[in-house]
């Protein structure tokens, strides 16, 4: 058993460097005096990551202008602060190109661009805070986003107002399509009017051109396909299902022989969770520690008695996992749905499919005693019914009683029957015979 184990994890580790290599980070260096950098989908820490790339390949390579190609729902708040970050902190030139949309985080990112404008039929604002779950964020979160939307108008010189009122309900500004109780959201020529937006422009090239620059030298910066792949494992509806995959992969792998597909899956399905989130900046070295101590103390639970090694085990991972997550409460959902689908998966393998391996076979008792095969759990002796004989003790009502040659241990049927006295067997119940007083040349009493 011990052995198998060790070549299944021998297995397992030997995996990881040919993952670490096929998903391993890759840019290609450019030079170019604009450089362009898609903000698309969802705001989240794997795009922030990615703009954190794309502006220090800008600043490495000498660039004079970073333009921004903005088209995003919003996001995570958190995230959203951090790209800002890095907008106010590089010394190149930004500017904000909205095609599209420029809502809620998204609009916090324009916001912290030294410049900003908009294709016609684009929009800006609509940058209430709120959950993951779609309901209003508490006031406190409410109050910070409102203050960080107004700080990002006055850093880049625009009247806080209008930022604030795309965030803040409460003020009142109809003649813009946002009376009170209303986020603003501004059109292109809105925009202009207010002096969010430089121009109404139709395309890219015109914006390069708008700025002072020739189109044909110019650099896109594009995710790599880790990005890509770290943005997409990020994502909240990936998250548990690369969880139950790791988990039913590892708790089938129990029930068949050697190391083979659903191990793999497991193990991959863990790799690619820790991954994903360790490129978007989620998962720091602590979190590896710790799922590394974790794997540890699980193997040596199948040389140490006790369980404590496996409990301290599963503790460690789960605990990797949610210091990994972007959001507590919702990681700890995503282990729940994921313990329970490993649950459910267990107990179909083990009672329905009939997987078993030695293993489970030498902790799990499978075999039973039953009548159908031939095993009983006492012999009934009912042809001893009729019998009669003599007490040799008092019945008070057990004591023992011969019986021709044989000594029996029975039981009155409830009265006293003292030693010396002429009984009859009347009843047998598997091992307990039960007995009933005959007087001497009298007839047995029904």
């Amino acid at each position: 058993m011990t052995v198998s184990v060790i070549r299944k994890w021998k297995s397992s580790i030997l995996l990881f460097p040919f993952l670490l290599m096929l998903l391993a980070p890759v840019s290609v260096e450019a030079a170019g005096e604009v450089y362009v950098v898609p903000v698309e989908e969802t705001v989240e820490k794997g795009m922030a990551s990615f703009i954190d790339r794309a502006i220090t390949e800008a600043e490495d390579a000498g660039a004079k202008q970073l333009i921004f190609e903005i088209d995003t729902p919003g996001g995570r708040v958190d995230a959203a602060n951090e790209i800002g970050e890095y907008l106010t902190n590089t010394d190149v030139p930004t500017a904000a190109y909205v095609t599209s949309r420029a809502y809620s985080a998204g609009s916090y990112i324009a916001l912290n661009m030294d410049d900003i404008y908009m294709k016609s039929q684009a929009t800006m604002g609509a940058s209430g805070v709120i959950n993951s779950d779609g309901t209003a964020a508490d006031k406190k979160a409410q109050s910070a986003w409102i203050s960080a939307m107004t700080a990002a108008a006055e850093n880049t010189g625009r009247d806080p107002l209008y930022a604030k009122a795309m965030a803040d309900k409460s003020i009142d500004l109809p003649e813009y399509g946002a009376p009170k109780g209303e986020f603003l959201t501004l059109t292109p020529a809105q925009a202009v009017e207010v002096g969010y937006s430089e121009e109404t422009l139709s395309s890219m090239d015109a914006v390069v051109k708008k700025l002072g620059y020739d189109p044909s030298d110019t650099v896109r910066v594009e995710p790599t396909f880790s990005e890509n792949l770290a943005r997409f494992l990020t994502n909240p509806a990936v998250v548990p299902i690369l969880l139950s995959l790791a988990s039913l992969g590892l708790i089938a792998e129990i029930y068949t022989p050697g190391f083979g597909i659903p191990g793999s899956i497991g193990i991959m399905s863990l790799v690619l969770f820790f991954y994903g989130h360790v490129i978007a900046g989620l998962a720091g070295f602590e979190a590896i520690i710790l799922l590394v101590a974790g794997i540890a103390l699980i193997i040596a639970e199948f040389f140490l008695p006790g369980g404590i090694a496996g409990i301290g085990g599963a503790v460690a991972i789960v605990a990797s996992l949610l210091m990994s997550g972007q959001d507590l409460g919702y990681m700890a959902f995503s282990i729940g749905i994921a313990v329970l689908v490993t649950i459910v998966a267990s107990v179909l393998l083990f009672k329905f499919v009939g997987f078993q391996n030695n293993f489970v076979k030498k902790i799990v008792l499978s075999d039973s005693t039953n009548t159908s095969e031939g095993y009983v759990s006492s012999r009934s002796r009912l042809e001893l019914i009729g019998e009669t004989g003599e007490s040799l003790t008092p019945l008070r009502p057990s004591g023992s009683g011969i019986f021709g040659d044989e000594r029996l241990d029975v039981v009155s049927e409830g009265s006293f029957i003292q030693a010396g006295t002429g009984i009859k067997i009347v009843k047998v119940e598997g091992s307990r015979i039960v007995v009933r007083e005959i007087g001497d040349n009298k007839e047995e009493k029904s």
